[in-house]
């Protein structure tokens, strides 16, 4: 059996932000929704986080997660007096503890499988994960023979100039024979500069100890302030290129786009520069994205191109052109071979196959049928100042330039709105419409 624990209690001082540390965002999630997620292959029998700082916030936040327990942290002293919370929780829990890091998101699944792997197979009390840091200074260093035994963790601070040179550093993810580890936890001390209780103490505590070092050093960084977020997004985000770059997607110019690990992609997918994807987006195969564009839980199927635009919780079929400066809102659902032209903003509506709406227009709270034609300045007038109201178009029909559609209003197939209407009542099939006042002219004005 297996329990996943993982400490977010902290309160992130060094963040200088309102927000938990264990909630700041990285690539869509948060820091701590990623570690719970790089454990989720294990499928343990219980998950728990251990929260303190704003732990209210923090279970709002997450409760949406089936299983997860919370424990309270408080008053926040040390690590080891985070895992002491278990004590009672796990009291009857009986096979490993796995302890993360809130503030750890890069670890790979696969590295903490081959962590609790090494620990059955080893019998060892406690197996904890190693890395090797060009830079260790102030990092605890980790003693240990060829087998992976460990002998020694030695602070920083207490090393000699010859244990310095040991590069091998505790990366504070540790995996525990549960019933180990609770003979000893009471025993922990806060006999220390900081007066905390430390969870690395009972490395020395138990008989057997193990590490397992990890091949990408990088997977262990943690986040205590703004730049190393940054620098963890930058990872990640080279990751997440790296590997659909490996499926088949072009990235032109990877450095200058960012997307979330809910993205997926199809083949022969071109990003162009400048290009972001946010949220859970599905993008077919050949399309085209930028430069210059933001899609956010969005679903494309193939062939499409979006430029320079902004699609938002928006459903879009194959052959479709968006764009430039286009705006897809929450709820637009494009049709087969529709175009959606500059300066086009479309929401909550949805175009048959064919449709065109090539510029300057809203369409909003609407339903366009096949093949229409929407002319430049068309506006689907939706809001009395009260309610929202629809509009239907059916098929065929055509708006001419700068017309005005006064919802609610249906609008039948085949009809033809001359330019500049404003058009407040329904119009049968195959008419022509016009709503203008008649134009006056004044000679001599000016005499």
């Amino acid at each position: 059996m297996l329990a996943v624990a993982v400490l977010a209690a902290g309160k992130g001082t060094r963040m200088k932000s309102a927000l938990p540390k264990v909630l700041q965002p990285l690539a869509g999630a948060t820091l701590v929704e990623r570690v719970l997620a790089s454990a989720r292959t294990l499928a343990p029998e219980r998950r728990i986080l251990i929260v303190g700082h704003q732990a209210e916030r923090v279970e709002a936040q997450l409760n949406h997660l089936d299983g997860l327990e919370f424990v309270l942290q408080q008053p926040q002293n040390g690590t080891g007096h985070a895992v002491q919370q278990l004590i009672a929780p796990l009291q009857s829990f009986t096979g490993e503890l796995l302890v993360l890091n809130g503030d750890v998101p890069l670890l790979r699944a696969e590295t903490i499988e081959q962590l609790v792997e090494t620990h059955r197979n080893s019998g060892a009390d406690v197996t904890l994960l190693t890395a090797r840091l060009n830079d260790p200074t102030g990092y605890g260093r980790v003693f240990a023979d060829d087998d992976g035994r460990v002998s020694a963790i030695v602070e920083h601070r207490d090393c000699t100039e010859e244990q310095r040179r040991n590069t091998l550093t505790n990366a504070g993810i540790y995996c525990f024979n549960w019933s180990k580890l609770l003979a000893v936890l009471p025993k922990l001390s806060t006999d220390n500069d900081q007066g905390e209780l430390y969870l690395t103490d009972t490395v020395s505590m138990l008989e057997r100890a193990m590490h397992v070092e990890v091949a990408d050093a990088d997977e262990v960084n943690g986040i205590n302030n703004r730049r190393q977020l940054a620098q963890c997004e930058t990872l990640l985000q080279q990751r997440l290129r790296d590997h659909w770059m490996d499926q088949g997607v072009t990235f032109v110019d990877p450095a200058s786009c960012t997307l979330s690990e809910s993205c997926r992609f199809g083949r022969d997918v071109v990003i162009e520069p400048q290009t972001h994807l946010r949220g859970v987006c599905s993008i077919g195969d050949n399309c085209r994205l930028g430069p210059g564009s933001l899609l956010e839980d969005s679903e494309l199927a193939e062939n499409v191109t979006v430029l320079h635009s902004v699609v938002r919780g928006a459903k879009v079929a194959r052959d479709v052109a968006v764009g430039p400066f286009a705006n897809l809102r929450p709820a637009a659902d494009i049709g087969e071979g529709c175009r959606i032209g500059n300066f086009v903003e479309v929401k909550k509506s949805t175009l048959a196959a064919g449709t065109k709406v090539n510029h300057l227009s809203y369409i909003g709270d609407a339903e366009l049928g096949t093949d229409v034609n929407v002319g430049a300045g068309t506006i689907t007038a939706n809001y009395d100042g009260v309610n929202k109201h629809r509009t239907v178009i059916g098929d065929r029909s055509k708006t001419g330039a700068n017309s005005v559609l006064v919802a609610p209003v249906t609008i039948g197939a085949d009809v033809t709105i001359g330019a500049g209407s404003t058009i407040t009542k329904d119009v049968p099939n195959g008419s022509l419409a016009l709503g203008r006042a008649k134009q006056w002219v004044k000679e001599g004005w000016n005499s």
